[in-house]
């Protein structure tokens, strides 16, 4: 089995057995970090994909789940070792960085990528990698219309010093052009960083009305706590990154009162019955809470959801076409995603299109609070 030998060194987290018919199976790589800084991140992924189903349209599927240690050269490498052995499709990985340089090779090999991180690419260098996030544009419009109606004039940027954080940077400086609301204060620091105390005071000293602070899961926690500690009474806003446990777990008190913007998947239960996602929200929660307990649900975890229901619309499809291990079906499935249409799933409504590889449109984001330790839809 090859598989076995190319990874006999890394973590192995799900696998379905291979069947002995050369082209019987769909295999999926998935390549997360189950180790390293963004651990918070890639374990719930990690734990959806585990209850995808063993077979989509009769064929079995193949997955095999390994770690990229949140490390860009070990998400390089282990998606050489997909490509060698000819998988169908991709999944990951979540960290901005790792998902870029996943995207390098795939792209290459024609293979279709669905990354949970929102890397930008090149132009023309786009055909085969699917964002299954939401863009930096979708969600930087939601957290800036929120602080027009709250009256905000000024704010300060505190994130990471990486490509995820320049590109809310960017977008949120693109956002605020002609909205009168001044950056009046900009600070980074690293995703490895065990403090950010000084930011945090230059932050503070600017005294803005509102701190947007990007990081991620567990981390989004530590800058939040360091400006609470340094005496910032105004209001701070957190990414759709920051929409985790973790977050609410390692931030404690500090965090309440927090706003995030998020998806409708972590509040499924405070959707109006109406909403576009509702129905698929709920179905997510219910079955992943099930398998792994009441409050463990993840945006994360949602979006792994929401990837099965697109591979459920697309494969059968796909096998019309051609079989599973051809660059004939991987083109269909490539091509079977862009055709798709506005699709309502977990975390919003899917409007991937040839021109647009970004998932989710702008009605799907969802400004949650943080009130006694729980989500709140505001």
């Amino acid at each position: 089995m090859k598989f076995s030998k190319l990874f006999k060194n890394t973590t192995i987290v799900a696998a379905v057995v291979i069947s002995t018919s050369a082209y019987a199976d769909i295999t999926i790589g998935v390549s997360l970090p189950l180790t390293g800084a963004a651990s918070s991140l890639g374990i719930p992924l990690a734990n959806q994909v585990k209850l995808w189903p063993t077979q989509i349209a009769g064929e079995k599927l193949n997955v095999v789940i390994v770690d990229d240690a949140t490390d860009p050269a070990k998400g390089a490498l282990n998606t050489q070792k997909f490509i060698a052995d000819n998988v169908d499709l991709v999944m990951g990985s979540i960290v901005t960085p790792i998902s870029a340089a996943m995207a390098q090779h795939l792209n290459e090999a024609q293979i279709p990528q669905f990354s949970m991180g929102p890397f930008v690419s090149q132009p023309g260098k786009d055909r085969w990698s699917f964002r299954l996030v939401h863009g930096y544009d979708v969600m930087t419009s939601g957290i800036v219309s929120h602080m027009k109606k709250n009256n905000v004039k000024t704010i300060g940027f505190l994130g990471y010093s990486d490509a995820f954080g320049e590109g809310w940077l960017n977008e949120v400086n693109r956002e605020l052009a002609d909205t009168g609301i001044k950056v009046v204060a900009v600070e980074r620091f690293a995703r490895t960083d065990q403090s950010v105390n000084a930011q945090a005071l230059k932050i503070t000293q600017a005294n803005p009305d509102a701190v947007l602070v990007v990081a991620s899961g567990g981390g989004a926690a530590l800058p939040h706590r360091a400006l609470v500690e340094r005496g910032y009474k105004g209001r701070i806003y957190q990414t759709h990154a920051a929409a985790s446990r973790d977050f609410i777990r390692l931030g404690g008190k500090d965090v309440d009162g927090a706003y995030v913007i998020a998806a409708p998947s972590v509040v499924a239960e405070q959707l109006a019955s109406n909403h576009p996602s509702k129905a698929a929200a709920t179905e997510f929660v219910q079955s992943y809470e099930t398998a792994y307990g009441a409050g463990s649900r993840a945006i994360f975890s949602a979006s792994a959801y929401d990837l099965q229901k697109i591979l459920q619309t697309v494969v059968p499809k796909a096998l019309k076409t051609a079989k599973p291990g051809t660059q004939a079906f991987r083109t269909a499935i490539r091509d079977g995603v862009e055709q798709m249409g506005a699709v309502p799933v977990a975390n919003g409504t899917l409007n991937f299109s040839k021109d647009n590889h970004w998932a989710y449109g702008p009605t799907s984001p969802v400004m949650l609070r943080v009130v006694n330790g729980d989500w709140k839809a505001d």
